[in-house]
């Protein structure tokens, strides 16, 4: 009896045993919650692109296409450190021919629409020899001549617009409005000298050129993209070796590339004619 008293009153021991946490305290929500603040961040990177002007866009894709700028270039040379396979750098310039590509492009397309545009114009049948619209290392330049039709757009020694330059300006504005590039206008004569002292052919080119500048406006180009207006005189002959013919009587549209030149030295300058 003694025996099962002690027994009873023994004391009673419980054991607890530690266990883990729950599922819902693991490391798992981190991971998930990585993922979300990773979509969240492309998807405002998406939507801030989204609201870029065309020619960063074009930037930010040509940098994509060709990372931080470097390219594989395999030298001469058994020291891998030297240059080997190693990456090279390629500086600013890998990235701005991406952008400048996409703005030669758009060029084209613009000129080929002016182009049909002049040729399919009644007003101005006849007249398409008159235009010279390039695509160069400047960018595009557009060219109203009065070679072989002596005063088709404007009267000698006048900065009046007759009807048929009326017509040509507002149809190259219009297609212009597609673009965003900034816009140089210049006005040539040839080496006749025209007026007097007061008025002469410096005056004479500023003047028609001003007056391309407004019927531009009139076809919708917005005045701001206009960074000069420039009248030349006979110091830009188109045929140096003709100073006297129509041909180098003109307006001239330029509409440069944006953002750097990637061609080393810049444009290439024009040569000297040979008049021999």
């Amino acid at each position: 009896m003694s025996d099962a008293k002690d027994k009873d009153k023994r004391p009673i021991i419980i054991r607890k045993v530690g266990g883990g946490h729950g599922g819902h305290h693991g490391g798992a929500w981190k991971v998930a919650y990585a993922d979300f603040v990773t979509a969240m961040m492309a998807f405002f990177m998406v939507m801030w692109i989204m609201g870029m002007d065309p020619t960063t866009k074009d930037s930010i894709q040509g940098y994509f296409q060709n990372p931080v700028g470097f390219k594989k270039g395999f030298g001469a040379g058994q020291n891998p450190l030297s240059s080997g396979n190693a990456l090279r750098h390629e500086g600013p310039r890998t990235v701005a021919v991406a952008p400048r590509e996409a703005q030669r492009n758009r060029f084209q397309e613009t000129a080929d629409r002016i182009r049909e545009r002049i040729e399919q114009d009644v007003q101005l049948t006849g007249l398409s020899g008159n235009f010279e619209i390039t695509v160069t290392n400047e960018g595009m330049r557009i060219e109203m001549t009065d070679a072989g039709s002596s005063d088709a757009f404007f009267a000698l020694g006048s900065a009046v617009p007759r009807p048929l330059a009326i017509r040509a300006f507002t149809i190259i504005g219009e297609e212009l409005t597609r673009i965003n590039n900034p816009i140089i206008i210049e006005g040539h004569t040839d080496a006749k000298q025209y007026g007097t002292v007061n008025y002469t052919n410096w005056e004479l080119s500023g003047d028609r050129a001003n007056a391309a500048r407004r019927l531009l406006v009139t076809g919708g180009i917005v005045p701001n993209r206009v960074l000069e207006v420039r009248g030349l005189a006979d110091r830009h002959l188109r045929d140096p070796c003709k100073p006297f013919d129509a041909a180098n009587r003109r307006v001239s549209i330029l509409l440069p590339y944006e953002g750097p030149d990637p061609t080393p030295g810049g444009p290439t300058p024009r040569p000297l004619p040979d008049c021999s």
